[in-house]
């Protein structure tokens, strides 16, 4: 099984501008990038990172000794993934987004050993976080509800479908409030990275949310 990992090098998580600067929100990316790819190899797997621009300046930890192929590919996300989904019979494909920072091997190896010929881990919101493709006719999608979108292509080309419920691949990391559950549940690269940064859990009246200096650091 061939796994793919898409990338955006270039102006990564531009909808964390409100809490971290642009080289901050590179390093946050490329140490969630990190944590993702650590996951796919404890399960035997040696993913290619498809990444918009060369990562030869990696300056996120861990990035210089990136267990990973890299591949620069600046087409738009859908084309991308398409030219490397199966063309004939037998052969498999899998796309784990960068930025599920809390993915574990057990996670990904229920996604992984699904029975079906499309295998979708949903996101929050209508998206589609991670796939696994072994039908020849399935491509994706990934403009506005891509969940639905593929649950329906998946249906038009006769591919049989299953979805995985899962939080720690449900949950990717878009939105200041995101950060959160990576405080709580992530033990990698992305959580030492916000620490470092000054972030922390704050507790008030049995709601959890994150702040930077100041905040309940993680034992």
């Amino acid at each position: 099984m061939q796994v793919v990992v898409p990338f955006a090098a270039e102006t990564p998580k531009t909808r964390l501008e409100s809490v971290l600067s642009p080289v901050e929100r590179s390093t946050v990316a490329r140490a969630m990038l990190t944590d993702v790819v650590s996951a796919l190899v404890e399960t035997g797997h040696e993913p290619t990172v498809l990444s918009t621009a060369s990562l030869a300046d990696a300056n996120g930890p861990g990035l210089s000794s990136l267990p990973a192929a890299v591949t620069v590919d600046d087409r738009p996300l859908t084309e991308a993934v398409n030219a490397r989904l199966p063309t004939s019979a037998g052969e498999t494909v899998a796309v784990v987004m960068a930025d599920l920072a809390l993915a574990t091997p057990t996670a990904l190896e229920r996604l992984f050993s699904a029975d079906a010929d499309v295998v979708i881990a949903p996101g929050r919101g209508g998206g589609t976080n991670a796939l696994v493709v072994r039908h020849p006719s399935f491509r994706v999608d990934y403009h506005g509800a891509s969940y639905l979108d593929h649950v329906r292509i998946a249906r038009e080309v006769g591919a049989s479908c299953v979805s995985i419920d899962s939080f720690r691949l449900s949950t990717d990391i878009d939105e200041p409030g995101d950060l959160v559950e990576v405080l709580l549940h992530g033990d990698g690269q992305a959580a030492a990275t916000l620490e470092e940064l000054g972030f922390g859990l704050e507790i008030d009246e049995g709601r959890v949310a994150v702040s930077r200096s100041g905040g309940v650091r993680r034992q």
